[in-house]
């Protein structure tokens, strides 16, 4: 029997983490807390999740969005000018980059869906209407471009498009939440700490370690084997899911008896080969690749850049793709961290194109006050903001409010929409002020500081001191 219990709070009491990951209210379903007899607590959906995607728009304040999965963040230079030209001819001018690799088209008109997906279709990037919203893969951005990770991180862009493959062929899959991530991780931890449902972890020689969620076990299996045995472990969450009956979207929101170790039993029990269990490193503080030339083994380069405040105009993207397909790979990577790679160039081109890229307003420098700042939506885009935090993030940015080592993110309302993993500063507005706290560190949420609106001196002070607090690996991801 299920007793109701109040409206589930904007951050859960345990794990620290708000409940809306990639894109806040628009992803938003029927969602309430209740205790389930026997069991403590458990989150209890009762509809299914209204993520947008790229056929299902969602009606913001400033228009409808439209949100494209990139499965690993890749887009080859051809998708990348199509992008520009749907932002440009039906929403604003901007591409906007998720905490997962993803990428929004906002102000979108009433009759834009029509164009926007023959466009989208046309450009390859809606390879199966039933099974766009599910392509959440995000895998390490570096991968194979600098000589770090497991034999070098050369399986995991392979495993990606496997992934994707197999997810748009499989006839359970569209029944996954559109919040549903998979990580692949090349073994060097950035994207094993994001808190996916499904994660693989590279391993030197060839296997790959397979985790459930927040799971302390793992399975080890043959690398060749990683992208079917993903796919299976996502439809064995469905199976316990079902038997749960709390209608969970994602593997923490599973009740006690059928966490995240229920599903890798199921899985286990149901491959042709029991493959044997292991301990998976422990999560560490999430590490984005920093603004700059990335070096590969062969000699060629990669620019990492950021997008500020995770928004490309539609002139970035025609540049990125210019370069990318001039002297690059002809692809580009868009990061977790709302940054995008271009992997491929010479050692003669790096230099003088990451200075025209700097010269586009695009962070190119790990020393600059841009990195590791975000924020959410907020005014006018969004309905439930309290403040335009991304004005006032700026405003503060440039009042001095502090650098690394701890990222922040800057919040409209109490959903914290888009926040990082890890430990980070969190600033969120509370109508005529800002509470301004540390997240994420073993020791949960410190007490916040609070600062009136109209003290931005005061703000940036505040958000520099906490900035700088030490980084503390964090309870779960």
């Amino acid at each position: 029997m299920l007793a109701a219990m109040p409206p589930t709070p904007a951050i859960p009491p345990h794990r620290d983490e708000s409940l809306v990951r990639d894109g806040g209210d628009a992803c938003a379903g029927g969602v309430r807390e209740a205790r389930v007899q026997g069991r403590g607590d458990a989150v209890v959906r009762d509809r299914g999740d209204a993520c947008p995607g790229a056929l299902r728009l969602h009606q913001a304040a400033d228009g409808h969005l439209a949100r494209l999965r990139l499965p690993a963040g890749r887009l080859t230079s051809h998708q990348a000018i199509a992008l520009a030209d749907a932002a440009d001819r039906l929403g604003d001018g901007h591409l906007s980059l998720t905490s997962r690799g993803n990428a929004e088209l906002r102000g979108l008109g009433d009759d834009s869906a029509a164009p926007l997906a023959g466009l989208l279709r046309t450009a390859g990037l809606l390879p199966s209407d039933q099974h766009e919203r599910v392509r959440n893969i995000v895998a390490s951005p570096l991968a194979g471009l600098d000589g770090q990770g497991a034999d070098s991180g050369a399986a995991v862009q392979d495993w990606a498009r496997e992934l994707d493959r197999l997810l748009c062929a499989s006839p359970t899959a569209p029944a996954l939440s559109g919040r549903f991530l998979f990580a692949l991780d090349d073994g060097r931890g950035d994207v094993a700490a994001l808190g996916a449902d499904v994660t693989l972890i590279a391993e030197a020689g060839g296997t790959a370690l397979l985790r459930v969620g927040d799971d302390t076990e793992a399975l080890r299996l043959p690398g060749h084997d990683a992208p079917r045995t993903a796919l299976a472990a996502a439809e064995a969450f469905l199976t316990v899911a079902r038997e749960a009956g709390n209608g969970s979207w994602r593997v923490r929101e599973l009740p006690p008896g059928y966490e995240a170790a229920t599903v890798r039993v199921h899985l286990r029990t149901h491959l042709a080969e029991p493959y044997a269990t292991a301990t998976p490193p422990a999560p560490a503080q999430p590490s984005p690749p920093r603004p700059g030339q990335v070096t590969a083994p062969d000699g060629t380069r990669a620019l990492s850049l950021l997008a500020p405040l995770g928004r490309l105009t539609s002139a970035h993207l025609r540049v990125l793709a210019a370069i990318a397909a001039q002297d690059g790979a002809g692809e580009l990577r868009m990061t977790p961290w709302r940054g995008v790679v271009l992997p491929g160039l010479s050692p003669e081109t790096a230099g003088p194109r990451l200075r025209e890229l700097a010269a586009t307003g695009l962070v190119t420098d790990p020393a600059s006050p841009w990195y590791g700042l975000g924020a959410c939506t907020g005014r006018p885009g969004c309905a439930k903001s309290l403040a335009d935090v991304r004005v006032d993030a700026v405003a503060t940015l440039r009042a001095g409010g502090g650098t690394e080592p701890l990222p922040v993110h800057w919040s409209g309302c109490a959903r914290r929409c888009g926040h990082p993993h890890g430990a980070w500063v969190d600033v969120v507005a509370t109508g005529d002020a800002y509470e301004v706290s540390v997240r994420g560190t073993r020791d949960g949420a410190a007490a916040a500081t609070t600062v009136p609106t109209t003290e931005p001196g005061r703000l940036a002070d505040a958000v520099a001191s906490a900035r700088a607090a030490t980084r503390t690996t964090p309870t779960t991801t």
